[in-house]
């Protein structure tokens, strides 16, 4: 089982969360956490939604948050795993021991594979100087 593969019936992830059914069903209606429904529209939950339902009771009780700033923060902390997860990916894409850039005929830059020139399209013959700004 994965944390994300949602198995657990809503009595079995209440008790793991030492929550009662009912908080669960508020807290769905709520938009705190979103179980995955069955065909029959039964909730199953996560053990990721259980570590949610935990997070909530803690921030409820222990930091006093009212249910509207959690709601905020589990929104805000998701977007910052999303963030995280796409600066991976360009830091990936970017990894300078895998990709050489340079500046195609237009000026754009390009991709070009490590060891070899870009291709030259000038026939013109024309000498371009780049001078910084000053």
């Amino acid at each position: 089982m994965t944390v994300d593969q949602p198995v657990l019936v809503i009595s079995v992830a209440a008790e793991l969360a030492g929550m009662h059914p009912q908080t669960l069903r508020q807290y769905d209606r709520l938009g705190l956490v979103s179980p995955t429904r069955t065909r029959g529209r039964g909730r199953r939950y996560s053990l990721r939604d259980v570590a949610t339902l935990r997070e909530v009771q803690r921030l409820s009780q222990d930091e006093g948050i009212n249910l509207a700033g959690i709601k905020r923060i589990l929104a805000l902390e998701a977007e910052v795993e999303r963030l995280r997860g796409e600066i991976d990916q360009l830091q990936h894409a970017a990894d300078p021991g895998r990709r050489v850039f340079a500046a195609g005929p237009e000026g754009e830059v390009v991709a070009v594979p490590r060891g070899h020139r870009p291709a030259r399209v000038t026939s013109s013959g024309a000498l371009v100087i780049w001078r910084p700004a000053r």
